[in-house]
């Protein structure tokens, strides 16, 4: 069931045409900004891949992927969730070395995604990958990257307020780490939710570690895939939103399993039977680079640095009949 949030005196101080060129200038500054901090440069990306080789991402493990069978090969290929396990593979294959990586246009469909002001079935974000030495398997390498994706976050916010004064955001630079376990025992009996409000509210800027994995409650701060992320260096990037009051997750990110976390997780998950997959065989051979990387939402950065209150400001999506209804009656205008 979707559910619309219309904060108290809302009202769009862009109207739909201006927006769009504002989203132009964000995604253009973005790009520049966060390409100088990593060291990235642009790769095409896939919209689909072959189903069966390991390459799409599950997500949490629940969600379906859209599927369609390619009359010519009589094969059946998947529209992409994320492209975390694709990059890997691509950076291989392009010859890259350690220090060097790459950033992408990724959109995908999430057909099973619940409809709010944040999310939508379509999603379109950054998907960067870098090359890592062993030495920079660790937690203070993914700490200095994070700083320089929350930099050039802040950089781009700067921009946006000199060419539009009326829509400035009032972000934080100095990122406040913080683990899953640890926000669990700060906020005993809260939700997962309720833990990262409480704790963005106060830091306004923070990065929560340690996603995918159980905590001492037996629960998961949040699911995330087994094949991808190593549960113990990654995490979760988000700022506070003035505009509706809460914790707004800009990225999702980390430094990715090797041989010996992916046997580990798999384990964890109950679906080692993917180490029979391409991709994972090719992981567990010691064929493919150590990485980090991550995704970049781009109308979750656009919602942010515009101060608008539905994703669907931002972005052209399909929505229920109910939102659609809410939002008008509210006069926010949905692309």
């Amino acid at each position: 069931m979707s559910k619309t949030i219309i904060p108290a005196g809302y009202s769009p101080r862009l109207g739909p045409y201006e927006t769009q060129t504002a989203i132009g200038l964000i995604k253009h500054t973005f790009e520049l900004n966060l390409c100088r901090a990593l060291n990235l440069k642009r790769a095409s990306a896939p919209l689909f891949v072959d189903g069966g080789r390991g390459l799409n991402d599950d997500l949490n493990g629940v969600e379906r992927p859209v599927v369609f069978d390619v009359k010519e090969t009589g094969k059946t290929a998947e529209v992409v969730h994320s492209l975390a396990k694709w990059k890997r593979m691509a950076l291989k294959e392009y010859g890259f070395h350690a220090g060097e990586g790459i950033y992408t246009d990724m959109n995908a469909i999430r057909r099973d995604e619940e409809l709010d002001n944040l999310h939508s079935i379509y999603v379109d974000q950054w998907d960067w990958e870098r090359i890592i030495t062993p030495e920079e398997r660790n937690l203070d390498f993914l700490k200095e990257i994070v700083i320089k994706i929350a930099n050039a976050v802040c950089d781009t916010s700067e921009v946006v307020a000199r060419i539009y004064p009326n829509v400035g955001s009032s972000l934080v630079r100095e990122v406040s780490f913080v683990s899953a376990q640890q926000l669990e025992d700060l906020y005993p009996g809260f939700s997962p939710k309720e833990r990262e409000n409480e704790y963005i509210k106060e830091h306004k800027t923070a990065f929560i570690i340690g996603i995918g994995d159980v905590l001492k409650s037996g629960e998961k701060h949040d699911g995330r895939a087994p094949d991808y992320d190593d549960w113990a260096l990654n995490g979760d990037l988000l700022m506070w939103n003035e505009t509706l009051g809460c914790a707004f997750e800009l990225s999702s990110m980390g430094i990715r399993v090797n041989a010996e976390s992916l046997k580990a997780q798999l384990k964890k998950a109950e679906c080692e039977w993917r180490s029979g997959l391409e991709f994972h065989k090719k992981l567990l051979a010691g064929e493919l680079p150590l990485t980090i990387g991550g995704g970049i939402g781009q109308s979750r950065l656009c919602m942010l640095l515009l101060g608008k209150a539905h994703i669907g400001e931002v972005q052209v999506s399909v929505w229920d009949e109910n939102t659609k209804a809410e939002c008008k009656k509210a006069g926010i205008p949905l692309l």
